[in-house]
């Protein structure tokens, strides 16, 4: 027995979309989405309400944004390799021979960034510091930033202070 399966061409349906509802004793669906609402959320800060649309959204400074990584890489949270692309000079060499020794790390909870610092000794060039919150003491990170040809930070030196014994 040969079973053939066949449409009716009467009423191709579309494919991108599953088929559609044609009784006429129910209501046809449900009202049109207001485009005045947004859906937009801030992941950075939750209790903050949305910003209004047509005004910019403040850029993390690049301080902000390499303390972040390279806390990530002295904590043990990334691998050093993480920084390559964002290193220049010595300082990936200086970097990964502070993530051997595990200056930030702890066996509590995260260390988290706690206040940043900075200062611009010349147009391109950043020297930030760090405070550190690690596992109830109070770490330093130091490192500079030069903007490159292409516009981009990178950081080119970093060093912590000295481990509390």
């Amino acid at each position: 027995m040969n079973k053939v399966m066949s449409r009716t061409a009467a009423r191709p349906r579309p494919r991108h979309r599953p088929p559609t509802r044609h009784d006429t004793r129910r209501p046809a669906g449900s009202p049109p989405r207001s485009p005045a609402r947004s859906t937009t959320r801030t992941a950075a800060r939750p209790d903050t309400a949305p910003t209004p649309p047509g005004t910019a959204v403040r850029q993390p400074r690049p301080t902000d944004l390499f303390a972040e990584r390279l806390l990530a890489v002295l904590s043990g949270q990334r691998p050093v390799h993480w920084m390559l692309r964002h290193t220049a000079g010595r300082a990936y060499d200086d970097l990964a021979r502070l993530a051997a020794l595990g200056p930030l790390r702890t066996r509590g909870g995260r260390p988290v960034v706690q206040d940043i610092g900075y200062f611009v000794p010349r147009t391109g060039a950043i020297e930030a510091f760090a405070r550190i919150a690690a596992g109830g003491h109070l770490r330093a990170l130091a490192f500079r930033l030069e903007q490159g040809k292409d516009l981009r930070w990178r950081c080119t030196a970093v060093e912590t202070g000295p481990r509390p014994a």
